[in-house]
């Protein structure tokens, strides 16, 4: 197997077995945490509200229903009968039997009021006079014709219905019915007194549990009240209607539908178990701003034979029709829901990125200048322009062309992403970038060699400053150095721009004359040190020890002056700190090699910084 192949396999199980985590920087700002601490507590909150009022800790299932109701009460209803051509009033006794009527899918039906048309047989009569039925000859009617909205077949003959009116003659039960508006007050509007007793049994499959809204120690002879017997299972329907705002005696003469809904809302854990029913109610054929006459009736008919002719009395019913409508959940503890709930609520805790967000959004360019800083509009935008560079780190690219200066009289860090071809470094103007603060944490690690030298009694120890006087140019010195120590590149022409690099941009003392230079960069023992303090089993023989000292002081000074290890990987030394180093730890053979970019290091033998 060829060795590239083996180390991209052995790259991809490394990638696989590795563990990466994100990293926190910590904001101490009162503002920010405010925001943080509200976006947590709001989220605890509506993870709270969810496992405390809506249980979304519980499986939850619907349940399987079964309805059984039982009408109960009398009433007494007066009727006019003609009886040898004069009316007369009758009085007569309505029990369950004679005003309820089974309806199917958990409804019943409750008759508060009729319109009664007796002794009907089949024949032919006239039709009851309406604007579509009115005839003054034969010519006005249809033989045959069948209206949807008549009450029989046309014969094509125009009868007399009465002394002044004159009507279709219709095949049909006879007389036909009187199209009256039903009497009102109803005849049954005591109707509101009768009371439904409502039975209900639910099941729930999964939990295999069944109850009933009527339990053993429940008095089954109460009266449903809303606070003061919620639980009870009968029911006035005067005070169903009282309830929804509706006037019973209103609704009676023409009818209408009211739903009884009963919600379960079952918590069947052991350690709070409720299982009891709530009653509502609604009227359901009354909708706001519909135009439509709310309203229910039906048409039915008792037969009978007299006189060997089958008669039938035609009723047309008036009445309040009630849909009971079970709705409602049992939940029981599952671990799996809690998990998938609570799993779907860690986001909220996100909330806190809009920290992230005010931070990237005032962060804006408008206010990284000088003017807009003085503003106290800008104050806030230049906090969190401090918090973004700390949050975020700006990696740029490593091209072949990523080159990075630094000098001795400016603070900041030049990057240049450009081809020097025929032009000085010296004079390239690059793009200015902050210096990362520096690490002296490893200075700790060197050698007593850097301990500060015996001070002299009765004067203060100091350090030598760089001096900002021009120094004495030497004839060797090109023309782009600031300090006279630098030298001219032994590159080839083409590449001579990449050495034509000064420490200082301005004239003034060089670098090497430091010390910090001497004793950072120069210290032999230093050196040795933090190669030893690398690789403590580092064999160092003569020639051998001089490579590895030169370039160790390169790469010493390179994350001296550039801050990160990062940026000293294209660092650019200048042409008199490079010599200085080699001076101290000379070549024994050969030439030295130019700036060796590292994003081509993989491709290069010598690795060897310029």
């Amino acid at each position: 197997m060829p060795a590239c192949m083996k180390a991209c396999m052995l790259g991809c199980c490394n990638c696989i077995l590795l563990y990466k985590t994100n990293k926190v920087i910590e904001i101490q700002s009162r503002g920010f945490g405010f925001i943080k601490l509200f976006c947590f507590m709001s989220a605890i909150f509506i993870i709270s509200y969810g496992l405390v009022c809506q249980k979304r800790h519980q499986w939850k299932v619907d349940p399987a229903s079964s309805v059984h109701t039982k009408v109960k009460g009398i009433a007494e209803v007066r009727e006019e009968i003609l009886e040898n051509g004069k009316k007369k009033e009758v009085l007569s006794v309505f029990d369950p039997a004679d005003y309820t009527f089974p309806l199917q899918e958990n409804s019943f039906f409750v008759m508060t009021n009729f319109l009664k048309t007796k002794g009907q047989v089949r024949g032919l009569c006239p039709e009851y006079p309406s604007q579509r039925t009115r005839c003054s000859s034969d010519r006005d009617c249809k033989n045959g014709w069948l209206d949807p909205q008549s009450e029989g077949i046309q014969t094509g003959k125009c009868v007399v219905y009465n002394q002044t009116i004159r009507t279709c003659e219709v095949s049909a039960w006879c007389p036909t019915e009187a199209l009256e508006e039903p009497p009102g007050p109803a005849l049954l509007n005591n109707a509101e007194n009768f009371t439904v007793f409502i039975q209900n049994n639910i099941h729930f499959h999964d939990h295999n549990y069944t109850t009933s809204n009527v339990w053993p120690d429940l008095n089954i002879n109460c009266t449903f009240h809303k606070t003061q017997n919620p639980q009870c299972p009968n029911f006035r329907l005067g005070d169903i209607f009282r309830e929804t705002g509706e006037d019973f005696s209103e609704v009676a003469i023409k009818g209408g539908i009211m739903g009884i809904d009963i919600y379960w809302d079952c918590n069947l854990d052991s350690w709070f178990h409720h299982c009891r029913p709530n009653y509502s109610f609604r009227r359901l054929d009354k909708i706001p701003g519909d135009s439509l006459n709310p309203g229910f009736e039906f048409r039915y008919a008792k037969y009978y034979q007299e006189n060997n002719v089958e008669k039938r009395t035609l009723m047309k019913v008036f009445g309040i029709r009630f849909d009971i409508l079970v709705l409602g959940k049992g939940g029981k503890f599952d671990l799996f829901t809690l998990i998938e709930y609570l799993g779907s609520t860690l986001p909220y805790f996100g909330l806190a990125l809009v920290i992230d967000l005010i931070i990237c959004t005032w962060s804006s360019k408008c206010c990284k200048s000088n003017v807009y800083r003085c503003c106290k509009c800008c104050q806030g935008c230049a906090v969190n322009e401090y918090y973004y560079k700390k949050k975020y780190e700006t990696v740029v690219e490593p091209k072949s062309t990523l080159k990075y200066v630094s000098f001795v009289d400016e603070f900041h860090i030049r990057m240049v992403d450009e081809e020097i071809e025929g032009e000085s470094l010296q004079d390239v103007k690059g793009k200015e970038i902050p210096r990362p603060l520096m690490d002296f944490t490893d200075l700790s690690r060197l050698p007593l060699s850097l301990q500060d030298p015996p001070s002299i009694p009765g004067q203060p120890g100091a350090i030598q400053l760089l001096s900002e006087e021009a120094t004495t140019r030497s004839s060797s010195s090109p023309s782009w150095c600031q300090c006279g120590n630098c030298l001219p590149s032994q590159l080839p022409e083409i590449h001579q721009g990449l050495e034509e690099l000064c420490c200082r941009k301005k004239p003034g003392a060089c670098i090497t004359t430091s010390e910090p230079f001497r004793r950072l960069i120069l210290s032999r023992r230093a050196l040795q040190f933090l190669l030893l303090y690398q690789e403590p089993l580092l064999e160092l023989d003569a020639d051998a020890t001089n490579n590895q000292l030169r370039h160790c002081a390169y790469r010493c000074y390179a994350i001296w002056r550039f801050g990160s290890k990062d940026l000293a990987d294209f660092a650019i030394l200048p042409s008199c700190c490079r010599w200085r180093i080699r001076k101290e730890f000379p070549k024994s053979e050969g030439q030295y090699s130019g700036f060796k970019n590292p994003y081509l290091k993989d491709l290069l033998d010598e690795t060897e910084q310029s």
